[in-house]
């Protein structure tokens, strides 16, 4: 069939191109649509791979290829004749590509020439003139038939009108055009015929063949014997193209031996193409031919001309003149780009296919050979595949985050000489992937932050870069390790994710928390997501928020403050005792110096300014008090400076005999704030006492009336009670803090009518050292049942010489100093009313074998206050000083009695107080 497929050899695909042509044959002016063949079937494709695969070709103005059968159809009109002219041989050459991979393959369709040209002639007529002397056998070319066909349809023959003076025969030339002339056959005679008309027919060789006709007019001239002669038949010439205007190519010659008019020769260009009449000019007296356009190798490489000699009368010869032109290298080369992909992956492959390049050259030989390359310092590279066909793929790794475009350079170059060159510009952009973590701007950081900072304050900001675009580039951050606990972590610090700042959510405590570790994570938003992690130490540093803290001296659990006892022969510089204090800060800002604030006596004691130790500046002197007050403050170093104090109450004495006369006499001042809050408490609590005994006596008076007589106990008529504390409230430190209350009953008949109801500790507002008021109240009664000694004063015989402490027995921080070893009663009303309380508690506990002043048995209770090591083993038994008003006998006597021991010896010398007891 007409559409029947050349298909010579399909060989594999190497290197992304075939090495053999597909070869077709059709013929011309074939219908649109027509199928030339099956192009994807031999090429080894399948329909279903079409569409990915993407076959197409390059002769779109042709030919194009079915998406869905892969057949290769007619697009265009194909006309042989204007598409390869007179050429024998016309085929259409192009290629056709394929993606994925990409490949190219070369396709050559040959165009089959019909017979859709008859032969027309240029002129419409022709029109000869023969002298009637013309001698048969004379030849006479007419103008040529031309045929666009080629092969068996091109011009094969000539005919003529029948005529009985002429015949006609057909000529071939060298390039193989075919030309009639005309044959005289017998002469002709004017006076008998002056013109002549016959008719030329051209005719090819198609099936069925077509023709075409003129006329040929001949007039009959009068005699002209002799016919310029050439002097060549063909005259040939080569010349190079682009050759200015007026270039000489050749001259044709002609002679006539004729002479004059007969022999004068003019030349002439035979009606032949016009675009040789164009080019070329013919001057008709010298028959000289020379360039008059622009001579293109590439639209025509050759031109035949018909030069046509005329003398003075009718005759005339003819030759041809064959002009060669000669290729020059006046093209440069071409590029184009049959595929190209200007967005290329940063991680793409080696080899990587980016454009599919075309080159061209419209010169021949060594002038259309060209070839490409690119710039040496690019990650690309070109590959020849096949005839003027390169590929444009990576040669090394890409990387956008160090270059994100390349200007690729193609420089075509052919191999003439000179050579010429061109070049062609793209740009080929790096597309971005995630192939870069992010990176922080530090490789850890650390950050000071002042404690006490407020809440939501931003405490420092990291920052992580990332070279990626988008978001590939795009950091988060977030804390994802701590040292801390991670239930508290939200509580102390927060990022924020954007921005990288980071948050304080609480305020910091130093002396709490010194400093946390954090680890913080920056993590892009690619896909996969890559990210990067980042220490964070973070130290709270010191403020001066924590006075310093008094650890001695302090006060008792009892809120009384401590004494110190200095001995009276204490030399200068004599250790007296020491302010401890710390501070809870740390650093500067816990560096502590003490300071005297008030001194009873400035010059008597010196301060050391760091280490707190109060030693004794001079000796003291017969003026001076024997109590002491030093009001100490601790300060920090810090800015501002925090402050305490501590008041040292000091006393010089050498035993503790001496220490509670003093205590009482001579009263240090009270503090007023002191003052101040005892009377507030002292006004809330007659509130509250006021209250309570409404309430009391309220409910007395309703349980009265159904109540025994015997639940009152004490209230009745002959019971008389006493309940007095022993500490006023001012007394604090240095006494003892103990209450009694007596029930005694006014009807009883024995000696022994003391009934010790309850003894309880009693805890004293912290007040000064001084104690003047008598706090200590014993009731008795004498022998007499009837008489009741409520109001009437305690006596007391004098005490024995036992009273007397040791040095190494005296209570307090100074008992290891000398001291006067010679003891004596107390003088007054409190000091008596104390050693009372503390002779009868032991009285008890020697009659009960217990103890109820607190401290185990033996101590007096002194050993809570002293320490251990004091106990009754070093206090003489004062018991036979205490006597009972209106009676003789004395507790050591009732002891003794009880006891079956006799009374120790003692003076009967009694000793008044000298002050009246308070009832």
């Amino acid at each position: 069939m007409a559409n029947q497929v050349l298909l010579h050899f399909l060989v594999p695909l190497f290197c992304g191109a075939i090495s053999q042509p597909i070869r077709y044959s059709i013929p011309e002016e074939l219908a649109k649509g027509s199928s030339v063949g099956n192009l994807a079937q031999d090429l080894g494709l399948s329909v279903q791979e079409l569409p990915a695969r993407n076959l197409r070709v390059s002769a779109e103005d042709y030919f194009s290829v079915s998406a869905e059968s892969g057949d290769l159809l007619v697009s265009g009109r194909i006309d042989r004749e204007k598409i390869c002219g007179k050429k024998s041989e016309c085929a259409l050459e192009f290629e056709s590509v394929t993606e994925n991979p990409m490949n190219i393959f070369h396709v050559i369709v040959t165009i089959r020439d019909i017979n859709d040209n008859a032969p027309h002639f240029f002129g419409k007529s022709i029109e000869l003139e023969i002298c009637e002397s013309a001698l048969p056998g004379v030849k006479f070319p007419l103008d040529s038939a031309r045929d666009a066909d080629v092969g068996s349809n091109s011009l094969k023959m000539y005919t003529l009108s029948p005529n009985s003076h002429f015949s006609l025969s057909t000529k071939e030339s060298p390039d193989g055009d075919k030309y009639p002339e005309l044959l005289l056959e017998k002469l002709l005679d004017r006076e008998h015929q002056s013109s002549h008309h016959l008719i030329l027919t051209a005719i090819d060789g198609g099936d069925p063949p077509l023709s075409s006709t003129t006329q040929i007019w001949i007039k009959v001239t009068d005699a002209n014997d002799n016919a310029p002669v050439f002097s060549q038949d063909v005259y040939k010439a080569s010349l190079r193209e682009n050759m200015p205007l007026g270039t000489f190519v050749l001259q044709v010659t002609a002679t006539d031996q004729d002479e004059n008019v007969n022999g004068e020769i003019t030349y002439a260009f035979l009606n032949g193409p016009a675009s040789a009449n164009l080019v070329f000019s013919l001057n008709p007296n010298t028959g000289a031919i020379t360039t008059n356009g622009t001579l293109d190798f590439e639209e025509k490489s050759r031109y035949m001309l018909g030069v046509e000699a005329r003398d003075g009368g009718v005759h005339t010869a003819h030759c041809n003149v064959q002009i060669e032109i000669l290729d020059e290298n006046d093209n440069v080369p071409e590029v184009t780009f049959m595929s190209f992909s200007n967005q290329v992956p940063e991680d793409s492959v080696l080899g990587t296919v980016i454009a599919l390049i075309k080159v061209r050259d419209k010169d021949s030989g060594q002038n259309g050979l060209v070839t490409c390359h690119i710039q040496e310092e690019l990650p690309f590279k070109l590959q020849p595949t096949s005839k003027n066909y390169y590929k444009l793929v990576i040669d090394r790794a890409l990387n956008r985050e160090q270059t994100s475009e390349y200007n690729v350079t193609i420089t075509a170059t052919d191999r003439g000489k000179p050579s010429l060159s061109s070049k062609t510009l793209v740009t080929v952009h790096i597309t971005d992937v995630n192939d870069n973590a992010p990176v922080f701007h530090q490789a850890s950081y650390v950050v000071h932050v002042a404690e006490n900072n407020p809440p939501g304050a931003s405490i420092a900001q990291v920052s992580a870069s990332d070279p990626d675009l988008g978001s590939n580039g795009q950091v988060s951050y977030s804390i994802i390790a701590s040292d801390l606990d991670p239930k508290a972590l939200l509580s102390f610090v927060s990022v924020n994710q954007d921005s990288g700042v980071v948050f304080a959510q609480r305020a910091f405590d130093h002396e709490q928390l010194r400093s946390f570790q954090l680890t913080l994570q920056a993590r892009d938003q690619g896909s996969p997501a890559l990210s990067a992690n980042v220490s964070m130490r973070v130290l709270v540093g010191d403020l001066n928020d924590n006075a310093p803290r008094v650890l001695y001296p302090t006060l008792e659990p009892d809120g009384s403050a401590l004494f110190d006892m200095v001995p009276r022969a204490a030399e200068p510089g004599y250790l007296v005792t020491k302010v401890v204090a710390v501070d809870a800060d740390s650093g500067h800002n816990a560096w502590l110096s003490y300071h005297v604030l008030q001194a009873s006596d400035p010059g008597l004691f010196s301060l050391g300014l760091r280490t707190g130790e109060v030693r004794t500046a001079r000796a003291l002197g017969d003026r001076d008090s024997a109590r002491q007050r030093l009001l100490v403050a601790v300060r920090d170093g810090g800015q501002p400076p925090l402050s305490a104090t501590a008041t040292l109450h000091l006393i010089f004495a050498d035993s503790l005999q001496e220490v509670l006369p003093d205590l009482s006499d001579d009263p240090l001042p009270s503090d007023p704030q002191s003052e101040l809050q005892f009377y507030l408490v002292v006004a809330l609590a007659l509130i509250s006492v006021l209250f309570l005994l409404a309430v009391i006596l309220a409910i007395a008076l309703r349980l009265r009336c159904s109540s025994s007589s015997a639940a009152w106990g004490c209230f009745q008529p002959g019971l008389s009670w006493k309940s007095q504390p022993v500490v006023p409230p001012n007394c604090s430190e240095g006494t003892l803090p103990y209450s009694y209350n007596l029930c005694v009953a006014s009807h009883s008949t024995t000696a022994a009518g003391f009934n010790f109801l309850h003894v309880a500790p009693e805890i004293a507002p912290p007040r000064d050292l001084l104690c003047d008021d008598p706090s200590v109240v014993v009731g008795g009664n004498n022998e007499n049942p009837k008489t009741s000694y409520d109001s009437s004063p305690l006596r007391q015989a004098p005490p024995n010489t036992d009273w007397r402490f040791s040095q190494a027995q005296r209570p307090g921080t100074s008992g290891s100093q000398n001291g006067d070893e010679t003891g004596t009663w107390p003088n007054n009303q409190f000091d008596t009313e104390m050693l009372q309380a503390m002779i009868l508690a032991s009285a008890s506990e020697a009659a009960d074998g217990s103890s109820t002043l607190g401290g185990g048995a033996g101590t007096m209770g002194l050993s809570a206050r002293y320490g251990p090591q004091f106990t009754l083993q070093h206090v003489p038994d004062y018991r036979q000083n205490v006597y009972i008003p209106g009676s003789n006998a004395t507790l050591t006597n009732a002891a003794g009695k009880r006891d079956g021991k006799a009374p120790a010896g003692g003076n009967g010398n009694k000793k008044k107080s000298g002050k009246k007891e308070k009832k």
